[in-house]
């Protein structure tokens, strides 16, 4: 099986086009082999994405979406807040759909190829991600644990987990560096935001 969060050189492309619609938005995404969710709109990402359009308090004046996947979370942000977006994946592939993808949907993104944050130097007012399980627990840990090293002083990293993928022992873990909030769940699936625990007591 190959993971979607490797690169495989050799891996036959096979194109899908996917459509998703949220109130007067239409958007289109190319998907292919490789990928995760290829064949059709993971629901966790949906979920994530409704949410936090939903729930927010406040537009976020940049965005980093983290493990992109074609850019599905991104792309919809970005379009629907009319606000900048950077998108970022390990996979090449992944990488290479979201920029077709984003010139596809005309919205104000870029892509770029980064292991988790290597390669990312800026501080974002949201932070979003729905973290490859399979990558195991280090890279979980590394995605949601050093998001707080990435996010401006109120910003916020959202993500999406299944309670069988040990969303509540994350949540435990996480909740040494910040202030935890189960935003909403549906079908298994946990939306969380996580905010800065040291700059929100600043805050207070």
């Amino acid at each position: 099986m190959e993971h979607y969060f490797t690169n495989n050189e050799n891996l036959k492309s096979e194109i899908k086009k996917l459509s998703y619609s949220y109130d007067n938005y239409v958007f289109s995404f190319l998907s292919d082999n490789g990928v995760f969710s290829k064949e059709r709109l993971d629901y966790g990402s949906r979920f994530l994405l409704e949410t936090y359009l939903r729930k927010k308090k406040s537009d976020p004046t940049s965005f980093l979406d983290v493990g992109c996947g074609y850019g599905f979370l991104g792309i919809s942000i970005s379009k629907i807040l009319g606000v900048h977006g950077t998108l970022i994946d390990v996979n090449k592939r992944a990488v290479h759909l979201t920029k077709r993808n984003i010139d596809a949907n005309e919205v104000d993104c870029e892509a770029k190829l980064s292991n988790v944050y290597d390669d990312v130097v800026d501080k974002y007012d949201l932070i979003i991600t729905n973290p490859p399980i399979r990558a195991g627990k280090s890279v979980l840990l590394d995605i949601l644990g050093n998001a707080k090293d990435h996010l401006t002083k109120n910003g916020e990293c959202w993500f999406v987990m299944r309670k069988d993928h040990g969303v509540k022992s994350m949540i435990k873990t996480l909740e040494n560096s910040y202030i935890c909030e189960v935003i909403d769940k549906s079908k298994g699936f946990y939306v969380v935001m996580l905010k800065n625990k040291e700059n929100s007591l600043t805050n207070m």
